[in-house]
C-alpha cells in the first residue's frame, strides 16, 4: 500500500487502541486517531460506521452493554453509538478499502504489523 495513512476511531484511554497507535506508528502508518467520546461522530458518521463495518460494530461483550437495558440494547445501532461512544467496538480502522475492527492477529496481518 503506498499510501501509509489510516483513520482510527476508539477511546483514548482505552489500552487496545493505545496499543494499536503505537504498533501502527511502528509499522510506518499516519494514523488520524479519534476520540469518540470526546470528539463525537455525527449521526452521519455514525451511520457510515455502521454500514461499512455492520451489527458487530456494537461490542455485545463490553461493559456498557451489560450495564445497559433491554431497552437500550434495542436501540438502532447508530442511536446507540451517540448516546454510548464506549459501546463501540474498538479501534475500528479505516484504511483505504480496508474496514478492520478490533487489534486481533488478522487486522495486524492486514496492515504489515508484526503479529
Amino acid at each position: 500500500m503506498s499510501d501509509k495513512r489510516l483513520e482510527m476511531y476508539g477511546l483514548a484511554h482505552c489500552s487496545t487502541c493505545q496499543k494499536a497507535i503505537a504498533a501502527l506508528e511502528g509499522a510506518g502508518w499516519t494514523v488520524d486517531f479519534r476520540d469518540v467520546k470526546t470528539a463525537p461522530l455525527s449521526g452521519a458518521e455514525r451511520a457510515r460506521l455502521v454500514t461499512d463495518f455492520g451489527p458487530k460494530l456494537v461490542n455485545r461483550a463490553s461493559l456498557t452493554w451489560r450495564a445497559m437495558s433491554e431497552d437500550e440494547r434495542a436501540e438502532e445501532p447508530v442511536a446507540m453509538l451517540g448516546a454510548r461512544p464506549s459501546v463501540m467496538k474498538r479501534p475500528a480502522i479505516v484504511a483505504g478499502e480496508q474496514r478492520l475492527l478490533g487489534w486481533t492477529a488478522n487486522v495486524k496481518r492486514a496492515l504489515g504489523v508484526e503479529v
